[in-house]
């Protein structure tokens, strides 16, 4: 390698546990839900119905009685199953660098074997675009690298370690160890990228992510993206963060598909929509997904896809406009194929956020949203998005999500889903897999998480009760963060006891839905009698609490965190 210095939900501190805030006091991690429990990597939800199983084997063992496991019965349990003991597996080989993506990984070596003088520092929960991009390029040129987790402003304070070396205390940041021991500091994420690229040469091994030198065609091309992005972004800034104004009928819009007259809409929208449309003639114009004419994503793509991504949610959310609908493929189909191919790709499965997270990181990042565009379906998407609709967030869960597909690529970690038994499709994704069995993988995932660190869940989780989230010291720019937030202490046994009964539902071996809501309706009593009458309320509103701070991918990924968010309001129900 050749240098150049001219250029919450409490997820995983052990091995499948969680990490608490609570605990680690500038830990994001229990941050980034929206209405009201889990924490994490996991969304919230308000409906909650359904039950939970806790059986050792294939047959449905139904829950009579009232004593309720302990975690290290329930951890057992859920190093037994495939899913548990290869999670576990992954998160070993993790610590030597070599496991897959992963959002909460330190050491990334691939194929090296040798220490790396270069560490990257990048926010801990997975919100900031500029990281996300920078950690993009690093999986898929497979740099070796060491990794540092920081808090943003709007969820902690960042270690005084950090700011005495980058004083603004911006992210991304790397620091590259000289011969003379002295580390040299980095900042942008377009420098960052530019120079990871520059110093892992193809003529070592690695991949380019941009253009050679000698290519000015490819250069002019990099270039025009590149302001195409930056126009792009400016569009959606106008559209989103600020009032829309008045609306007209664009005949040319939607006429073109439905031979009907277009829906009125803002200038703001207008012009969003029609440079997304130059996006999309981009994409279109390269024989395959990518912007450049490769058989992989390249640098531009990365900087394209860590913005689109959240331009995506906050139109569904905002706007009421879901680029990914029917009508959306036909409009901008390559911008679709695109987005596509990224979901096959199990790195950005490993740094990609749900629509939920992104609603809540988006406002402290780039100022307060404003309501508008399509309001029938903005109303409507808004609430599937944050659980409010009494569906999305309420078992049984429909196979897919409606707004945000799970399975155009793996919707888990592909040592999980191998340990499950289930392939991919012909095409890459994951659609017709069979639906009992990827959702019991997907659900025995959330409760591998939550059994791995109950006890400090639960503490975390108390938060919520009525003597809990008192905080004396300065509030942050997240809704829903409160790094310093004490329990509520007099219900941490209780929280902890509904917790286990949550997890056992998790891990349940069901063999079909039904039986899984079976099973969780046998465990009710158990639940009931675990919370004295007394506490019930407030072990329901630490529940919520916990639900809204679950982040994904911080926490787990949509296609299990959804899992837990729905889990949680079931036990919320049942109470």
């Amino acid at each position: 390698m050749r240098f150049n210095f001219k250029a919450l939900f409490l997820l995983a501190s052990a091995t499948n546990g969680f990490q608490v805030p609570t605990i680690s006091r500038n830990n994001p991690s229990l941050f980034v839900t929206s209405t009201g429990s889990l924490s994490s990597n996991l969304d919230n939800s308000q409906g909650i119905n359904r039950k939970i199983t806790f059986a050792r084997s294939s047959t449905l063992s139904m829950s009579t009685s009232t004593e309720v496991s302990s975690w290290g019965d329930l951890t057992a349990l859920s190093n037994s199953q495939p899913i548990g003991a290869a999670l576990n597996n992954e998160v070993e080989v993790r610590k030597t660098g070599k496991a897959s993506p992963h959002v909460q990984s330190k050491l990334r070596l691939f194929a090296s074997d040798e220490k790396p003088k270069i560490t990257l520092y990048r926010d801990h929960a997975g919100w900031c675009p500029y990281c996300q991009k920078t950690m993009l390029l690093i999986e898929e040129k497979e740099v070796p690298i060491n990794i540092e987790l920081v808090p943003m402003r709007s969820y902690g304070d960042k270690p005084a370690e950090f700011m005495r070396m980058v004083p603004g205390g911006i992210l991304p940041a790397i620091t590259v160890e000289k011969e003379n021991g002295q580390k040299q500091v980095i900042t942008e994420s377009s420098v960052i990228m530019e120079l990871l690229d520059q110093w892992h040469p193809e003529s070592e091994g690695y991949k380019p992510m941009l253009p050679a030198d000698d290519d000015n065609d490819g250069w002019n091309k990099y270039n025009r993206l590149s302001r195409l992005e930056r126009e792009l972004f400016s569009w959606w800034c106008t559209f989103m963060f600020r009032p829309e104004g008045p609306k007209m009928s664009v005949p040319g819009f939607m006429g073109m598909i439905t031979g009907k007259k277009g829906p009125e809409m803002s200038g703001s929208m207008t012009g969003f929509l029609d440079c997304m449309e130059k996006v999309d003639k981009e994409l279109a114009s390269t024989k395959g997904p990518w912007f450049f004419d490769k058989d992989y994503p390249t640098m531009i793509d990365f900087v394209y896809i860590s913005h689109v991504e959240r331009m995506l949610a906050s139109c569904a959310y905002w706007k009421g406009l879901n680029l990914r609908d029917e009508e959306m493929k036909k409009k901008f189909p390559a911008l679709n194929k695109w987005l596509d191919a990224f979901d096959k790709r199990e790195c950005f499965l490993a740094f990609k956020s749900d629509y939920y997270t992104h609603v809540k990181d988006i406002p402290p990042q780039y100022g307060p949203s404003y309501n508008g565009g399509f309001e029938d379906q903005r109303a409507t998407f808004a609430k599937t998005i944050d659980g409010t609709d009494g569906k999305s967030w309420v078992l049984p869960l429909p196979f897919d999500d409606p707004i945000q597909p799970l399975y155009k690529g793996p919707p888990l970690p592909l040592r999980a889903l191998k340990a499950a038994g289930i392939e991919a499709d012909s095409d890459g994704t994951y659609q017709n897999s069979d639906p009992e069995t990827m959702t019991r993988a997907c659900r025995q995932m959330a409760g591998w998480k939550l059994s791995g660190n109950g006890s400090n869940v639960a503490k975390f989780a108390a938060r919520g009760g009525k003597n809990g989230a008192k905080n004396p010291r300065k509030p942050f720019g997240a809704e829903l963060a409160d790094p310093y937030a004490e329990p509520d202490r007099d219900i941490i046994p209780y929280v902890d006891s509904a917790l286990r009964v949550v997890a056992e539902g998790l891990l349940s071996e069901a063999a079909s839905e039904d039986e899984h809501i079976a099973f969780l309706q046998s465990l009710e009593n158990k639940l009931r009698a675990a919370v004295p009458s007394q506490y019930t309320d407030d072990v329901m509103a630490s529940l919520a609490y916990l639900r809204d701070r679950v982040g994904v991918p911080r926490d787990l990924p949509l296609a299990s965190g959804r899992q837990l968010r729905a889990h949680l309001n079931w036990a919320i129900r049942a109470l």
